[in-house]
């Protein structure tokens, strides 16, 4: 039995068939499509079909996800590596040796005098003493400036613990950023292979005579688009790890792979439960907050020692003087006589002028000062948590639709207007178009994964919530 199809019929066959595509799983069909169009591609036409060669991923140079970096393993390491860190680290030490410094006590001063007559006429008499000395520091010096050495040391501390945070945070950005350049350089290598692989169908129709050679031009100038797209993606990637080695203190030439995804990572920490739990975690653990506070206990310190040495200075003092003494006219003919003699004495300094007057007002003002900034940094710190988290939740929807909404939809969009191109339902512009659309869409996917990621990182960071060593 045979029949025939008119030109309307065979149109109305072709919609039918878009409308099976549209409704059944598009990965299937375009794999059908491909399969049966395979055996034409080698036969169709007089010439062969242009070699396209397959580029090959870079993705394995820059990501393991095994055996690669994550991004606590790397904070870790710039921990204990930053160049800048080790160097800050040195000013705990500094103000460890000013703490043993403040608890030393004066030093005794020893005195030696020799007196003699000979250049005065009395060639007889000659004088030796040596006398010791000694400051004595009261209104409790001593243990006040050891009290101030003290809280510098540990506003340095606090300082280090800041410096540490903010690396933290530089490493989480720079990981992110890296993140999302392995996303999209991962995907422009994608789309670039498989318009590689239309480009080989497209180039059996148009030596076929079905297509005409522009749509083979269209969908070459779109390959190496995306090839220039790739290399643009991969040389910001590259860039990227050099920091991030740069950071965590690995060689800038040495190679590096990451661990982790965007798509499935959460910035190695989980919210807390409210932002007020928040708040209060990020004032009770930030060091900048401690530094703050430290910075009060300093300046209050500091008045404290400028007020003791408003007292009088003392210093106790203790002498050894032998004296020999020659008469020579006497009745008896010469006489020497030698004295020896132990002196004790006490100077004092009476504070009449200097009082401290300046030291004392400076130190007030220090405190008044530090007190300021304490308040207006825990303002700060509360808002700083309150914008972490809401560009946590905003960032959250925003995820949400594009999953749903844009990302999930696109793809359906894309596999059955190519199938359906295939069948010669569509030109190639609405194919590339719709790529295009595709990229677009996942570009922002993609920058909205990573603000995701950043924004985990920064109210982490805002909080200064310590790293859990046994954290994966």
């Amino acid at each position: 039995m045979s029949f025939s199809v008119g030109r309307r019929g065979l149109g109305h066959i072709r919609y039918v068939i878009v409308l099976l595509i549209l409704a059944s799983d598009f990965n299937a069909v375009l794999a059908q499509e491909l399969s049966r169009l395979r055996g034409p591609l080698n036969d169709v036409g007089s010439s062969p079909p242009t070699d396209v060669p397959r580029i090959a991923s870079s993705l394995a140079l820059y990501f393991d996800p095994l055996q690669g970096e994550s991004s606590l393993d790397l904070v870790r390491r710039a921990l204990l590596f930053n160049g800048e860190l080790a160097a800050a680290r040195i000013d705990i030490d500094r103000a460890r040796a000013r703490v043993r410094q403040a608890g030393l006590r004066p030093n005794p001063t020893v005195d030696f005098e020799q007196a003699t007559g000979s250049l005065t006429g009395s060639s007889g008499e000659r004088e030796t003493g040596i006398g010791v000395s000694l400051p004595l520091e009261v209104s409790g010096q001593r243990k006040r400036r050891i009290v101030l050495a003290q809280a510098q040391l540990e506003a340095t501390e606090a300082e280090v613990g800041e410096a540490e945070r903010h690396l933290t945070g530089e490493v989480l950005a720079a990981y992110a950023e890296a993140l999302a350049a392995i996303r999209e350089l991962e995907i422009t290598e994608g789309l670039n292979d498989i318009d590689l692989q239309t480009t080989r169908f497209v180039q059996a129709r148009v030596n076929g005579g079905e297509s005409a050679p522009i749509e083979l031009s269209l969908l070459q100038v779109e390959v190496e688009r995306l090839k220039s797209r790739r290399a643009q993606v991969e040389g910001r990637l590259q860039a990227t790890l050099i920091k991030l080695k740069n950071l965590v203190g690995i060689p800038f030439d040495a190679p590096i792979r990451l661990r982790e995804e965007l798509s499935t990572s959460q910035a190695v920490w989980n919210q807390p439960a409210s932002l007020d739990a928040a708040v209060e975690i990020a004032l009770r653990t930030r060091p900048d907050i401690k530094f703050a506070r430290l910075n009060v206990e300093v300046a209050r310190a500091g008045l404290s020692l400028a007020q003791s040495q408003t007292g009088p200075e003392v210093v106790a003092s203790t002498k050894y003087i032998q004296n020999r003494s020659l008469f020579d006219d006497t009745p008896v003919g010469p006489i020497s006589d030698r004295d020896k003699l132990i002196t004790f004495g006490v100077s004092v300094g009476i504070p009449i002028f200097n009082r401290n007057q300046g030291t004392k007002a400076e130190a007030a003002l220090a405190i008044n000062q530090a007190e300021r900034r304490r308040d207006f940094l825990e303002t700060a710190v509360r808002s700083e948590v309150a914008s972490a988290y809401a560009r946590l939740d905003a960032v959250q929807r925003s995820l949400t639709t594009f999953d749903q909404g844009v990302i999930s939809r696109s793809n359906d969009n894309i596999r059955a207007i190519r199938a359906a191109y295939q069948i010669g339902e569509f030109k190639i512009t609405d194919l590339l178009a719709e790529q295009r659309r595709l990229l677009d869409s996942q570009r922002e996917f993609t920058e909205a994964l990573a603000e995701r990621y950043r924004a985990l990182a920064d109210l982490r960071i805002a909080i200064g919530s310590p790293l859990n060593t046994n954290e994966r």
